[in-house]
């Protein structure tokens, strides 16, 4: 005859138990390690890369170099890059498959992304979000250079540029093309991408957005459950 044991019935709850806990830790610290808001450790000072996607391209801004590019993004090869990354436009995707994660860029918001590249090269970037008609444009290089000199000769090439880019330049660039080219700007305003994250902060800084007629759609998707509740009232009457 079966009688109960507190012993027995003690080790057969606690194995489960314990399998639950130690893949709980598990779970928690690699999920945690591939954070992707969190500092590569111990790879050294890092590169700043402001990321902004446009209707339909990408723009990247180096606030430490004063310059930008277009559809090129370039860095040093192991050396840590830190994206700051923000979208102009519809909500998109910031994704170079070979070197880790994809991230989204929303409007008024900004994201960030810690990735580097353990060997020279050319990685393909894209987007990984669909965001209209050019959305199969919106790819570009990133080009890890052999070394810190590489890239301060890069720097230095787009340093040669005419073009500056100004709050006014970029409100001509933001405007939707596809297909787009690489294009180096030598200088850049300060704090340009600061501006673009909080023009749609603002008061009224979502209407502002949907207002424009490439995002008037997106626009109808989110539209406040009260003014959909009032339209419903509406028609009933």
């Amino acid at each position: 005859k079966w009688a109960h044991s507190t012993k027995i019935e003690a080790v057969v709850w606690s194995i489960p138990i314990l399998i639950v806990v130690s893949l709980s830790v598990i779970t928690w610290r690699s999920t945690h390690a591939l954070d992707p808001y969190a500092p590569l450790e111990g790879q050294g000072e890092h590169l700043t890369v402001e990321v902004v996607s446009l209707n339909w391209k990408w723009l990247f801004i180096y606030p430490e170099q004063g310059i930008a590019t277009v559809n090129e993004l370039v860095f040093p090869a192991n050396k840590p890059v830190a994206f700051k990354i923000t979208s102009e436009s519809t909500m998109n995707s910031f994704f170079i498959p070979q070197l880790g994660s994809q991230i989204y860029s929303m409007a008024g918001m900004e994201t960030k992304l810690h990735l580097i590249a353990d060997e020279p090269g050319t990685y393909k970037g894209i987007s990984s979000n669909y965001s209209g008609a050019g959305f199969t444009g919106m790819k570009f290089n990133a080009i890890a250079t052999p070394t810190e000199d590489d890239f301060e000769a890069w720097v230095a090439s787009v340093k040669q540029s005419q073009t500056s880019l100004t709050s006014g330049a970029y409100e001509q660039l933001a405007e939707p093309s596809e297909n787009n080219p690489v294009t180096y700007f030598s200088k850049v305003d300060d704090g340009l991408f600061h501006n673009i994250v909080m023009k749609y902060m603002k008061d009224h800084g979502s209407m502002d957005f949907y207002n424009k007629p490439e995002n008037a759609a997106m626009g109808e998707h989110h539209a406040m459950p009260e003014m959909q509740h009032s339209h419903h009232q509406e028609d009933a009457q």
